[in-house]
C-alpha cells in the first residue's frame, strides 16, 4: 500500500466494508443452521416408523399382540391406592417402553409399580402390541386410546376450546415472525423457534391439565414425559409431603443462587402486558414440568382446571399476546401458589438443547434426565455425549428393534 502510494483511508473503507459483508455472511450462516436444526427435529424418523408398522402389522396376525393389557388377575392394581402410579401420556411406541425399562431397572422393588399409558387412536394399537408382547419383562401395564374414553359433552367442548385457543396463539406468533422475514432478537432464536414446535399443538401435550379427569380413581401419582429416562429408585416420590400443594415439581437449581434449572417466566409471558406483570414476577424460575408429582385429591378441591380454561380465555380477549405458544405458560398460571419444590437432583432437564451445560456428576446422580428441547434421543441431531444415557434401555434384543434398525 505504501509503495503504490494508494490512500489509507480509502483503503480502510474498503476493508471495514468487506468486513461487514462477511459478518452478515456469518451471521446469516448461523441462522440458517438453526432453522434448519430445529426442521430436523420435528421429523419423525424411519426407524420409528417402521417400528410401529410392524406392530401394527403384529397385533392383526399374532394372538398374543392382542392379549389383554393389564391381564385380569392384575385389573384391581390399576385403581389400589397401595401401588406407584405412573402416568405417561405418548404417542412415541420406543419411547414409552424406554421409560418404563429403565423406571423398572432401577426400582427397588418394581412389582410395586403400576404404568398408565395415555395414547391416541393411530398408536394404540402397535403400543397395545408392543406392551403386550413384552408384558413379561415389566410390572403392570395399562395402555388406553383417547377414543376408550367416554367424556361428558361439556368436557369435550371444553377440551376443543383449549385445543382451538392454543392453535389461535399458535399462528399468531408464527404469523409475527413470518411478517418480521424470521428476524430473531439476539439471544432469543432457539427459543421462538421451539414455540413453533407442532408438539404445542398435540392434543396429548394440553390433556395433562385434565389427569383428575382421566385417572378419576386415583390420588397420587407422578407424571413422567416420554422424552424421560430414569436412573434411580422413584419410590419416594410417592411418600413426598407436598404440604396442601397440588405439584411437586423441581424449581430451585444443583447450579447455585440465582439459576432457574430451567427457565424464568419472562422466558414464557409478555411482562409488558400488566395481566402478567401483575401475577408474576419476571426473573422468578418456572418449575419443571416432564417428572412431577400431583396429588389429586387436592387438586380436586381447587379451580385449577378452571383457572386454566379463564386464562386461555383472557388471552383471546387480550389479543393473544400474553404469552409463547405451549401448553405449559397457561399452567404455570392456573398452579401458581400450589406448587411443592423438590430436591433439584430429582429431576434435570435441558437434555434436549444444542448444547448440554449440566456437570458429568449431575447427570450421573440425577433421578431423572429430562430431554427436553429440540434434540430428543431417537433423533440424530441429537447430543451424542448424553445420547447413550437414553439408549442403554432401548430393548436391543426385540426381533422389531432390530429390523427397523432401532440401534443404528
Amino acid at each position: 500500500m505504501t509503495l503504490k502510494r494508494r490512500d489509507i483511508k480509502a483503503f480502510a473503507s474498503v476493508t471495514k466494508k468487506m468486513l461487514l459483508q462477511m459478518e452478515r455472511k456469518v451471521q446469516s450462516a448461523k441462522h440458517h443452521e438453526l432453522v434448519y436444526w430445529h426442521l430436523a427435529s420435528h421429523g419423525i424418523p424411519k426407524s420409528l416408523h417402521c417400528l410401529s408398522l410392524r406392530l401394527t402389522e403384529e397385533y392383526s396376525v399374532n394372538a398374543m399382540a392382542r392379549t389383554r393389557l393389564p391381564p385380569p388377575e392384575s385389573v384391581s392394581r390399576l385403581t389400589d391406592p397401595s401401588f406407584h402410579h405412573v402416568v405417561i401420556l405418548t404417542d412415541n411406541v420406543l419411547a414409552a417402553s424406554v421409560v418404563i425399562s429403565s423406571t423398572v431397572e432401577n426400582a427397588v422393588n418394581p412389582d410395586k409399580f403400576v404404568f398408565h399409558i395415555v395414547t391416541d387412536k393411530k398408536t394404540y394399537t402397535p403400543m397395545h402390541a408392543w406392551f403386550a408382547m413384552n408384558s413379561a419383562s415389566s410390572p403392570v401395564v395399562e395402555v388406553k386410546g383417547l377414543h376408550q374414553y367416554d367424556w361428558p359433552h361439556e368436557v369435550n367442548f371444553r377440551v376443543r376450546e383449549m385445543l382451538d385457543i392454543h392453535r389461535m396463539i399458535w399462528r399468531r406468533h408464527y404469523q409475527n415472525l413470518k411478517d418480521s422475514d424470521f428476524s430473531f432478537v439476539e439471544g432469543t432464536h432457539e427459543q421462538s423457534l421451539q414455540a413453533l414446535n407442532p408438539s404445542c399443538l398435540a392434543l396429548l401435550n394440553h390433556l395433562r391439565i385434565y389427569i383428575p379427569k382421566l385417572f378419576p380413581d386415583l390420588n397420587k401419582i407422578v407424571l413422567l414425559d416420554d422424552d424421560v429416562v430414569v436412573q434411580r429408585d422413584l419410590s419416594s416420590l410417592w411418600e413426598k409431603d407436598l404440604n396442601g400443594k397440588v405439584v411437586g415439581a423441581v424449581v430451585d437449581s444443583w447450579c447455585g443462587d440465582n439459576c432457574c434449572p430451567g427457565r424464568t417466566y419472562k422466558d414464557y409471558f409478555n411482562f409488558s402486558h400488566p395481566l402478567i406483570s401483575s401475577n408474576l414476577v419476571k426473573d422468578d424460575c418456572a418449575w419443571l414440568s416432564g417428572m412431577n408429582v400431583f396429588d389429586l385429591k387436592a387438586w380436586r378441591q381447587t379451580n385449577i382446571t378452571e383457572a386454566y380454561s379463564t386464562w386461555l380465555r383472557l388471552s383471546v380477549s387480550s389479543g393473544l399476546q400474553l404469552w409463547q405458544p405451549g401448553a405449559l405458560p397457561p399452567t404455570l398460571l392456573a398452579f401458581k401458589g400450589l406448587t411443592q419444590s423438590l430436591d433439584p437432583s430429582w429431576h434435570v432437564a435441558g437434555l434436549g438443547s444444542r448444547s448440554v451445560k449440566s456437570p458429568e456428576e449431575i447427570l450421573k446422580s440425577a433421578a431423572v434426565l429430562h430431554f427436553s428441547g429440540p434434540a430428543k434421543p431417537w433423533l440424530e441431531i441429537s447430543n451424542p455425549e448424553v445420547r447413550s444415557l437414553w439408549y442403554r434401555y432401548v430393548n436391543s434384543s426385540d426381533i422389531f428393534i432390530r429390523k427397523c434398525k432401532i440401534m443404528n
